[in-house]
């Protein structure tokens, strides 16, 4: 899991724990598991049916974006690369990229690179990798939309679990000693709901959002390598051309 997801996830059922021992609550209360099962697989349940068979079959990977770090090199790295690359195609041409190209990890790069070797117009070469870009962040678009629905859900299900419970209360009215825990548990499943989507659901959503920002900033930096190397710029111009697309942070890392 993610560094950052994990302490986020942990800092928030510190905080709710720490403040339940304050209150003088007891946090085992929690443990209620009809609550449980009612809110994280109903939720899920109907986040799944606003979605189409093809996109629940993407859903392992939803999730691994969600909570798994993301794979997103260092804006320097990547500028040092293409420089290079840059360097060598104005020493050399092209052509000569074609035996570095076959040991480029990074496909889309890869990709590009490729396509510029192989002649392919630049009007032409840039479309098809924008196109790619505008596809990848539609894709990432509906994760991130099915995380923050399961966000919207959660709590009204917690509610349906909270009006259960109370009905079993009214069943039982004949017997006053148990009605105290008995509407207790009916709000556990509440909490349960409220809990799900804001410690849980609706960060998994904005993180999914996040990594896609960064990876589809982290492509178009090499759109603009891959057409400056194919255009036969200068190495210094493409430096300084990149290093103007980072945010000040990564240039001083880029620097050094």
């Amino acid at each position: 899991m993610d560094p950052a997801t994990l302490v986020g996830f942990v800092v928030s059922m510190v905080a709710l724990l720490a403040f339940m021992v304050l209150e003088g609550s007891d946090p085992t209360t929690l443990l209620f598991l009809p609550a449980i099962v009612l809110v994280i697989v109903a939720t899920f349940g109907a986040a799944m049916s606003s979605q189409t068979l093809d996109d629940l079959k993407k859903l392992p990977a939803w999730f691994k974006l969600a909570v798994v770090p993301a794979k997103v090199p260092p804006a320097a790295d990547q500028i040092k690369v293409l420089v290079g690359l840059a360097e060598k195609a104005r020493k050399e041409g092209l052509l000569a990229l074609e035996a570095q190209v076959k040991a480029i990890e990074d496909p889309f790069l890869k990709r590009g690179l490729q396509m510029g070797i192989d002649g392919t117009d630049p009007e032409e070469l840039r479309a098809v990798l924008e196109s790619e870009i505008a596809a990848k962040k539609a894709e990432d678009k509906v994760a991130a939309k099915f995380m923050n629905a399961m966000g919207g859900y959660a709590p009204t299900i917690g509610i349906v679990g909270c009006i259960v419970g109370l009905m079993n209360v009214m069943g039982n009215l004949s017997n006053p000693e148990a009605l105290g825990p008995m509407i207790a548990s009916a709000f556990v499943a509440t909490l349960w709901g409220v809990m799900a989507a804001n410690f849980w659901f609706l960060p998994m959503g904005a993180k999914i959002l996040r990594v896609s920002e960064l990876q589809a900033a982290q492509m178009e930096l090499l759109v603009e390598g891959i057409a400056e190397i194919q255009a036969g710029t200068s190495p210094r111009a493409v430096r300084l051309k990149l290093t103007s697309l980072i945010p000040p942070s990564e240039v001083a890392k880029e620097a050094a």
